[in-house]
This record gives structure tokens, C-alpha cells and sequence, in this order.
């Protein structure tokens, strides 16, 4: 896989994982708030809402914390009004990248963003000069089978028979299993899967790429992965997907 798992990667690689677990705690949170604004505050009949407080429990964000974001969704003397915007433009070494934010400010977002990819040798576009490149898709990432190592056939076939459209292995033994891009047939899914005792974590409606471009030289690979940085320490970033694929001996440089 390219773009956006081989960012979850190269993050594993250099240790970044919660290293700065206050900016992961404003993101999700801003995502229960939303979820919870639309769908309600029962995680048991809102899907987007339950994902979201899987995602919050893996980040080690405490309880009182998801029951907060959840009671100023729904509480009626709430004013704040966060939108869901995206934007896209072009990295270095002509990448493609999508960026989904949750702001309360669109005209600081937008100009933050677009400043990031300036810093980084990019150009931030108008709005689908790159969403073409990608595809809509639910994803979850599944790490083993009842503590065992997965077998690709059995995981292939199970997850076929729930109504999977794909399997791929994201790296050593970890798998991604994708769906059609509709919460109820993830749900149904990861349920399946569950139920199975395969372990699923990071369940959410992704972009993936149509294809990649592949980075062959160093100084491309840091301003790609800078840019990527940037992005995604920044409050009103949720998500960043993007098209490339960097040369093992490449990303072994930038890693270090």
C-alpha cells in the first residue's frame, strides 16, 4: 500500500505513535462532537459515533473526556459549529494530497494549509484537482486471529463471505480489509470479523489511491513527509491521504 499506510509506517518507524497525544486528543474529540451532533449519542444506533470512541480508547483519551464531547453535541445551549471541509493540491515530486479538516474557521484553516504546502515545494488546487486519483472505500485494519498470526486465505474468504470487497497486507502479518463505502456494510463487516476472533481496529471511510507515484530521491521523500507532518499536527486536520510510494532504501534514509 501507498500514501497514507506507508505514512501509518513510516510514523511506527520514527516512534511518533501519541507523541503528542493532546493535539490527538482535540481531534477526536471534534470528531465524537460531530458524530454525536448528527447521528445522536447512542454509539449502539450511531456507527460514526462508536468508531469514533474506538479511535478515542486507542488513543488513551479518558472517558470523562468522550462523555464531555458527546454532552456539548447534544446539549441545546451548545453554539459551536465545527464544518467538515476538504482540500487538495499537489506535494513535491507532483504527489497528490487530500486533506479533511473539522474547523470552526474556515478562512484560518484554508490559509494554514495553504501555507504548509507552499513551505514544502507544493501547491494547494481548487477543490477535485486530485480527488480523482482516489476512491471512496470503507477499511479496517485487522493484527491477528484469536492471538494467532492470520492466514491470508482464511482472512480473504471470511471477510469475502461478509460482504468484503479486498484484502491487502499493510505490513508484516497486519491486514486491511476494504469495503464499499457505507457505514452499514463496515459495521456488518467488522461484526463478522469480530465474531471470528479476528482483532480490527481503526475502522473508518478512507480515500485510497487509484495508483502511486513512486519517490526515488531523498530531498522529494522530506518534503513529502514534512508536509504530511505538517498537516497532521495541525488542530483542524482530521485525515490526510496521499498517492505516494517511496523506495525502501529511500524511506530507510528519511527514517533515521
Amino acid at each position: 500500500m501507498s500514501g497514507h499506510s506507508k505514512w501509518s509506517q513510516i510514523k511506527r518507524s520514527k516512534g511518533k505513535i501519541d507523541s503528542q497525544r493532546g493535539a490527538a486528543f482535540t481531534k477526536v474529540s471534534r470528531e465524537i462532537y460531530v458524530a454525536a451532533k448528527l447521528g445522536g449519542a447512542d454509539p449502539a444506533g450511531n456507527f460514526r459515533l462508536k468508531t469514533c470512541i474506538e479511535k478515542a480508547k486507542q488513543a488513551s483519551m479518558p472517558l470523562e473526556n468522550i462523555k464531555k464531547a458527546i454532552q456539548r453535541a447534544t446539549s441545546g445551549s451548545n453554539t459551536e459549529n465545527f464544518e467538515e471541509l476538504q482540500y487538495e493540491g499537489y506535494g513535491a515530486g507532483g504527489v497528490a494530497v487530500i486533506v479533511s479538516s473539522m474547523t470552526d474557521n474556515r478562512n484560518r484553516t484554508a490559509g494554514e494549509i495553504r501555507s504548509y504546502f507552499t513551505k514544502c515545494d507544493g501547491n494547494m488546487g481548487e477543490t477535485g484537482c486530485v480527488g480523482w486519483m482516489f476512491s471512496e472505500k470503507g477499511i479496517m485494519t485487522v493484527s491477528d486471529h484469536k492471538g494467532d498470526l492470520i492466514n491470508f486465505d482464511d482472512l480473504f474468504m471470511s471477510a469475502a463471505e461478509l460482504g468484503a470487497d479486498d484484502v491487502v497486507e499493510i505490513d508484516n502479518g497486519i491486514y486491511q480489509v476494504i469495503t464499499e463505502p457505507n457505514n452499514n456494510v463496515l459495521e456488518s463487516v467488522q461484526k463478522g470479523l469480530d465474531k471470528l476472533g479476528y482483532t480490527t481496529s481503526d475502522v473508518e471511510i478512507s480515500m485510497l489511491p487509484n495508483n502511486s507515484v513512486e519517490i526515488n530521491d531523498e530531498l522529494t521523500a522530506k518534503k513529502v513527509l514534512k508536509l504530511l507532518d505538517l498537516l497532521e499536527n495541525n488542530d483542524d486536520v482530521q485525515n490526510v491521504y496521499s498517492n505516494f510510494d517511496i523506495k525502501e532504501d529511500i524511506l530507510s534514509l528519511v527514517s533515521n
